[in-house]
């Protein structure tokens, strides 16, 4: 066992990935106390400090959460599907729903004061209906744990391949009210929850807990502990959390940094991870495209900002002159439809197909409030992976292309590899795009159809990308009857079987 630390030194040398050195900073030894821990992350330095207060705090949300596990299975599907129905039915009560408005209400009071997006935080009308939707999907599923996947007689004995829970499945979310409801969708195939929510949205979600989802437990009866809160504010919590091996499963949504940081301490600690963070679609547009199939694909993938929003767009050179204006007049009307101006980000090889006049400054709708700016600039080619997280005001990428390879290969490169969308009237196009393009999400349209509810009529928990490879045996779309086991089990009816 090595020495426990209790404090740090200012220009202390920490190792990190095996042959590389960081130093703790003068702010980090004069916060850290006896206690305290420090997470060092491997892969690029990071010094993490989670004091004991936020430790603690996880680790009593996750052992809760562990114990449950261990009395989930001999809890009824009958008893889960209760709960659901019950949690719907609290959500739709509007005595409670009117608490929970009002923890609502205050978050963005306190959001907008320090200059938030608050574009997620609000829990609308719609929001509340897509819950309750979600949880009436989740009571009307089939269980899927103690589901026999295969069966193999070997003649005396049998053998079984049995779907089972997968243990606690831990979560950290971004300030979105309605994660509360969807992290509830692993509990159908047999897990327990452990969650923390961004601190813009943590008033909402202890209101949603206090008096809809624990009383729903109660009266279903499933174990206390099922779904717990890690009541934290701090990102510590976060980090503190995803360094428990007692997860079956950490998940991460947010901002991408965060969520790559979040995924790397998981990863070091051992814990399988599902990442849900930078997203950003791509829309190609190819030589065959339609001017109306183009305008409406632009229209209605800059709705909101979302994961699978319009980000970038490749317009091949043969169709540009064209076509441009096509794009540009469909970004307008997006701004119109939300009562702001558009963002326009351009390569200098599009710069000469944009009006001079799209360079004037405007009022912009920022999370802070209305900005003056130019209405659109240059970007670098080699930025066009960035992520524009907007607020009212529309924020695209364009650029032109030489060809549908190149526009390929640039997405491949640059982008995080979530959604692209190629417009073309040539199903061998199509094809080929398909077969080239290094993302999970593919179509020839729109791209804001990348979402578990709305594609497969099932509450996601998250969209991966694939910027860090491929996924292992299952899509990019996680959701809470994908999060499971296979357990082997022999049932013997000859006892003088051997080998």
């Amino acid at each position: 066992m090595g020495e426990i630390i209790n404090s740090l030194r200012p220009g202390m040398p920490v190792v990190f990935g095996g042959n590389q050195i960081t130093y703790v900073s003068d702010e980090l030894a004069a916060e850290f106390r006896p206690g305290d821990r420090l997470v060092v992350v491997q892969n690029t330095g990071d010094l993490l400090h989670v004091p004991t207060a936020d430790w603690e705090t996880a680790d009593r949300a996750i052992g809760r959460a562990a114990s449950a596990f261990g009395s989930l299975g001999m809890v009824t599907d009958d008893q889960i599907t209760n709960f659901y129905q019950r949690f719907a039915d609290f959500l739709q009560n509007n005595s409670v729903f009117e608490k929970i408005a009002d923890a609502n209400a205050r978050d963005i009071e306190m959001a907008t004061e320090k200059g938030r997006s608050t574009t997620r935080l609000i829990l609308s009308d719609r929001m509340r209906e897509d819950m309750v939707a979600g949880l009436h999907i989740w009571a009307r599923a089939s269980a899927g744990r103690g589901q026999v996947e295969e069966k193999i007689d070997h003649g005396g004995w049998n053998l079984q391949q049995v779907r089972s829970g997968l243990g606690v499945v831990g979560f950290v979310f971004e300030g979105r009210p309605n994660v509360v409801a969807d992290a509830t969708g692993v509990i159908r195939s047999g897990n327990t929850v452990v969650f923390r929510i961004g601190s813009a949205a943590l008033g909402t979600a202890r209101a949603i807990i206090e008096h809809a989802l624990e009383p729903a437990l109660a009266e279903a009866g499933l174990p206390e502990g099922t779904i717990s809160l890690v009541d934290a504010p701090s990102h510590a919590a976060g980090w503190a959390m995803f360094s428990d091996t007692r997860l079956g499963l950490a998940v991460a949504r947010g901002s991408g940094a965060a969520v790559s940081q979040l995924g790397a301490v998981a990863r070091q600690a051992g814990v399988p991870v599902s990442l849900h963070g930078t997203g950003g679609a791509w829309i190609v547009v190819a030589d065959s495209a339609s001017a109306d199939a183009l305008a409406s694909a632009v229209y209605h993938s800059l709705d909101r900002k979302v994961c699978n929003t319009l980000n970038t767009i490749c317009i091949v050179e043969s169709r540009a002159e064209e076509l441009v204006p096509i794009f540009l007049d469909a970004l307008d009307r997006a701004g119109e439809r939300r009562g702001a101006s558009a963002k326009l980000h351009v390569t200098d090889i599009a710069h000469h197909l944009v009006p001079a006049g799209w360079f004037d400054t405007v009022s912009i709708d920022r999370a802070e409030g209305p900005v003056v700016e130019p209405r659109a600039q240059l970007i670098a080619n080699d930025d066009l992976g960035v992520e524009w997280e907007w607020e009212g005001s529309p924020e695209v990428t364009l650029t032109v292309v030489p060809s549908i390879d190149e526009a390929v290969a640039l997405f491949n490169e640059q982008s995080p590899r979530l959604a692209a969308s190629l417009i073309s009237d040539d199903i061998g196009e199509q094809d080929r795009f398909f077969e080239m393009i290094d993302a999970p999400f593919v179509g020839n349209g729109f791209t804001r159809w990348v979402d578990g509810q709305y594609a497969l009529n099932r509450p996601e928990l998250g969209l991966s990308n694939w910027q860090f490879g491929r996924l292992f045996g299952r899509g990019g779309i996680l959701s809470g009857d994908s999060v499971h086991t296979i357990r082997t089990r022999v049932v013997q009816s000859d006892p003088d079987i051997g080998r």
